[in-house]
């Protein structure tokens, strides 16, 4: 006769409960763990007895592990988002709506594992970053929601890309026209919607043919935080000093080059490359640095003079706040990051990505941030190097970007439990 092992459980009064957070962050890139840490900081200002467990994949874990927070074990059990990405990808080119549409196996795989994670122990809160596959499956059932729940996010609505033509204009109004089914006939499954931003930086556009307005839909729809950068942007003096701890020379002219936390941007950063000579002969006092992040391995790239090459730097924004210009992607977080600590930039979109030429280049539009090319122009090394050297002289004047929506996302969570 063969014996089964129980588990053992033991049954805890609800006001014996210590408080805790499940806290769900979006794996693509490195911006969420960034905007993510700084809003769990601010929330144990609130309650400072919380235990924040984090359910979420690399690279994240290791900017989670670095700053001392607990990653659940049960991390290891998802499916990576990332690589899927990655291997959607091509030169510079990330077809993002359609590269969601098939990780769907990605997604109930994790949605499962998240599930698992709820039924084995008690949470008061599950924040919800961009956690798509957690809210779309929670909305088709319902029944399984037994904690607070909030949504938070950068952008609403998926947008069409020209080269989709009108089949990616039906999917992706379809795609909309089903969330906000969804949002109206389950309004009590999400306990707060938050908006990473402000009601302007969202764009104008319509859902879809006959549907609603984004942005007026977002306004009845969500509460907003303003922007959160999870600093305070360096004033001269602590500018100059934070130079000199970083090892920059007061006369440096410093050009920091970064694609963001995916293995997406190796073809920009080659590119950048291929320009640094040209660059250097029009500004010869000018240096780069480049950063791959944690999943491009810096010996795949080409050595430069004046250049150097680090994989991934744990405080990337204080060499942001540091250097003279940047070249980046279009991804949100590093474009506002720069723009809060007022500087040049140039950003070059993924191809056919959606959220970077049509959401995030809204938002900077309306800050009067950055310079935008076209992969296009930045293949050509004479044009690029040309760009670098005109931007790195340009004076800016940016919209200013809040510093305390941390603390406003923080305290709309904290009412929640």
């Amino acid at each position: 006769m063969v014996q089964s092992s129980v588990r053992a459980r033991t049954w805890v009064r609800a006001q014996q409960r210590p408080r805790s957070v499940l806290y769900l962050c979006s794996p693509i890139g490195l911006g969420h763990a960034r905007r993510d840490l700084a809003i769990a900081r601010e929330l144990r200002r609130h309650h400072p007895d919380v235990r924040i467990d984090w359910l979420t994949q690399h690279p994240v874990t290791k900017v989670l592990e670095d700053a001392g927070e607990k990653v659940h074990p049960a991390s290891t059990w998802l499916a990576n988002e990332s690589a899927h990405v990655e291997e959607e990808s091509g030169e510079h080119d990330l077809h993002a709506f359609q590269a969601i549409r098939r990780m769907d196996e990605i997604l109930v795989n994790n949605f499962m594992v998240f599930n698992d994670v709820v039924e084995d122990r008690y949470y008061d809160l599950v924040v919800a970053d961009e956690a798509w596959d957690v809210d779309y499956f929670l909305h088709e059932n319902p029944e399984l929601k037994r904690f607070g729940f909030a949504w938070l996010t950068d952008f609403v609505g998926w947008l069409p890309m020209p080269d989709g033509g009108e089949p990616e204009e039906r999917l992706a109004a379809d795609y909309n026209a089903e969330m906000l089914e969804q949002r109206q006939r389950y309004r009590r499954l999400r306990d707060r919607s938050i908006f990473v931003g402000n009601p302007d930086d969202i764009v104008d556009d319509e859902f879809g043919p006959g549907l609603p307005k984004i942005r007026d839909w977002t306004e009845q729809n969500f509460d907003f935080a303003g922007y959160i950068t999870g600093f305070e942007p360096p004033d001269e003096e602590e500018r100059a000093r934070l130079r000199s701890n970083l090892g920059y020379q007061e006369d440096d002219r410093l050009c920091l080059v970064t694609v963001g936390g995916s293995g997406v941007g190796a073809s920009l950063l080659r590119r950048v490359l291929d320009a640094v000579p040209r660059a250097r002969r029009l500004v010869p006092e000018l240096h780069f640095l480049v950063v791959c992040g944690p999943r491009i391995d810096p010996r795949s790239l080409p050595s430069r003079r004046g250049v150097k090459v680090r994989g991934y730097l744990p405080e990337l924004y204080r060499h942001l706040a540091a250097c003279d210009l940047a070249v980046v992607q279009g991804g949100l977080t590093t474009c506002m990051e720069l723009t809060a600590n007022r500087k040049p930039f140039l950003y070059i979109p993924l191809q056919n990505h959606f959220e970077q030429n049509l959401h995030v280049r809204h938002r900077l539009d309306r800050y009067g941030a950055g310079r935008c090319l076209t992969y296009a122009e930045a293949r050509d090394p004479d044009a690029l190097a040309e760009a670098i050297a005109k931007e790195v002289r340009r004076e800016v004047d940016y919209r200013p970007v809040e510093t305390d929506g941390a603390a406003r996302a923080a305290a709309m969570l904290a009412e929640l439990f």
